[in-house]
């Protein structure tokens, strides 16, 4: 008798083998605990959060009978506090918050991933420091980031540590992740800025910005982060997983579907489907955006296994009175949701 991977998660569920035990059925909307859920992001229409936006638009999660409402934040760190405060169920968000949550005593996980790469870049205003040599330059400058405590903070930070600095050597000044961020650059409102696409592509097709560490391609992140690195991701509290592990199915089915998605079509066809906003009146900018972060764009969904401690590492760099070795990265994340999901769906 031959097995399929489902029924070897199973068998091992009854083993003991699995931390998440025993509840992996195909999302049934008959058999869903939670119909209605609340996603939490900060940054929604960055391509970083593209396979969220395609879940939604393509009606993904309506197929696997959920009602879901995506409520849009100035940044990360905004959605998170959502979401620990009650009034979201779930975060569409950076992968290295799990982290941060668990050093404080809450344990949510990873289920689900956007990204396999950052996608976050590093640069400097041509205006305002059209000498820039080295990070040293960076001393006593305003850095803007998506907000602070968000992945693009996290990003500098790390960066920083890498060159020498501390984060109280320079500003950190919160500027969204769309209009606004641009702005910022070009009304001299920040020297530096930590962003995404479609912000960083806006301020470099007019020459604005000198890019001085990047992390949308998997070398590039390998680099600086000294492994792979996840990045977006869906999170929810373990206890949101216990309590509704059909739901939680459900809701990686509708994003794997969307990761794979997204790799199938053409870039026009992704302009064609996210709402008008997102392109910030420039289709071909998004259409060079979507190309320069295809590779940082998960195909399937799954995490990379040395990924969680290449996040951790990272985080015990920057963040203060941090205890690294209190952290248990195998209770930030999980692949299991995600197995049974590109099972279920092997295409699209």
């Amino acid at each position: 008798m031959s097995l399929s991977r489902r029924d070897i998660i199973k068998l091992a569920a009854i083993a003991g083998g699995l931390q998440l035990a025993p509840r992996f059925a195909w999302a049934d909307s008959h058999q869903l605990e939670k119909k209605d859920i609340t996603i939490a992001v900060g940054g929604k229409a960055l391509i970083y959060y593209l396979p969220l936006s395609i879940a939604e638009i393509n009606g993904y999660f309506k197929d696997e009978g959920l009602n879901v409402k995506v409520v849009d934040f100035a940044g990360g760190s905004r959605a998170l506090q959502a979401v620990v405060g009650g009034s979201a169920d779930v975060v569409s968000g950076a992968f290295e918050h799990t982290i941060n949550l668990q050093s404080k005593g809450q344990y949510y996980r990873s289920i689900v991933q956007q990204g396999r790469a950052p996608m976050i870049v590093l640069g400097v205003s041509k205006k305002t420091m059209p000498d820039y040599k080295t990070p040293a330059d960076l001393k006593g400058k305003k850095i803007g980031v998506t907000a602070p405590g968000s992945s693009t903070n996290m990003m500098v930070n790390f960066f920083l540590d890498q060159h020498g600095l501390k984060p109280t050597d320079v500003s950190f000044i919160g500027v969204g992740a769309g209009a606004g961020a641009v702005t910022a650059i070009r009304t001299g409102q920040v020297d530096a800025i930590a962003n995404l696409d479609p912000v960083i592509g806006t301020l470099m097709k007019e020459d604005e910005l000198q890019i001085i560490a990047d992390t949308r391609t998997l070398a590039d992140t390998q680099s600086i982060f000294g492994g792979n690195m996840p990045s977006g991701c869906l999170y929810v509290s373990q206890s949101f997983i216990d309590k509704n592990p059909n739901t939680t199915q459900a809701l990686v089915n509708a994003m794997v579907r969307a990761n794979k998605w997204i790799q199938q079509v053409a870039p026009e066809e992704i302009v064609k489907t996210v709402p008008e906003s997102y392109l910030l009146n420039d289709p071909d900018l998004y259409i060079q955006g979507l190309k320069a972060n295809m590779e940082a764009l998960s195909p399937d969904g799954s995490i990379d296994s040395d990924g969680p401690q290449t996040a951790l590492n990272a985080m015990a760099a920057f963040a203060s009175n941090f205890d690294k070795d209190s952290i248990d990265v195998s209770k930030i994340w999980t692949n299991d949701f995600v197995t049974v999901a590109n099972e279920k769906y092997p295409n699209v």
